[in-house]
């Protein structure tokens, strides 16, 4: 990226699936620099639905932050934002989204970072994604917000800031399929199968350990911002 943006998106739709990429985001002075692999129904409409991996940059010598986020018909305002265990700039590492009719997962080298239950037929005013989606990568300029609240821009001096994708794989239900993308019968669909609809025991234990050692935000302990009444979600966390 110099003086703008760059990225990447899939020519097909999905509907469910797990969706995983490699990357290696850029090093050094990478302030107001986001670097993101994500689903997205249309990033451009209002009421899309979207879920989010994004690197924040920083000045040098200060950590890179991950944000994770979800947006259903328009509605985002879910950061979450965790100081990862490595320096996602030194290496490859992997990130997998898992989205099917019973969960929505984000996982770091097999480790749960995120997690939405899809409790939608049971509480009021639950929402969760149901759009076909896209899968997008990109490197943009996040100046106005990513770093320190947008105190801190892009300084395109140091540029160009190169993120590196490699490894892209995706066992999804695509808009061709012929199948309901939420069928538990089909056999090609095992992302909808019996050990993908929650967290195992060892994996709610990770999940727990990250939360209570890497996140520094999380909008469901955010009252100042919900004054009213936090997101449906946040009860069942």
């Amino acid at each position: 990226m110099r003086g703008a943006g760059a990225g990447f998106v899939s020519k097909l739709r999905f509907g469910s699936g797990f969706f995983h990429m490699r990357i290696k985001v850029p090093s050094g002075y990478t302030a107001g620099v986001v670097t993101a692999f994500y689903l997205a129904s249309d990033s451009s409409a209002p009421d899309r639905d979207e879920v989010d991996f994004e690197f924040l940059g920083n000045v040098d010598g200060k950590p890179i932050t991950l944000q994770t986020n979800v947006f259903v018909n328009g509605h985002g305002d879910r950061e979450q934002r965790l100081s990862l265990w490595f320096d996602p700039a030194a290496d490859f590492h992997d990130y997998r989204i898992l989205w099917n009719c019973f969960q929505i997962v984000l996982f770091v080298d097999e480790t749960p970072v995120r997690v939405l239950r899809n409790l939608t037929g049971s509480v009021p005013d639950y929402e969760f994604p149901e759009k076909q989606m896209v899968v997008q990568g990109s490197v943009w300029d996040g100046s106005d917000w990513a770093t320190d609240g947008g105190r801190t821009k892009v300084d395109w001096s140091r540029g160009p800031f190169a993120a590196e994708f490699r490894g892209f794989d995706v066992a999804g239900c695509a808009n061709t399929s012929s199948t309901p993308c939420d069928s538990q019968s089909s056999p090609g669909m095992w992302w909808n199968g019996g050990g993908y609809r929650s967290l195992s025991a060892e994996q709610h234990a990770a999940y727990e350990n990250v939360r209570n050692k890497y996140m520094n935000y999380d909008y469901c302990t955010d009252k100042g911002r919900f004054k009213n009444k936090l997101p449906a979600e946040c009860s069942y966390a």
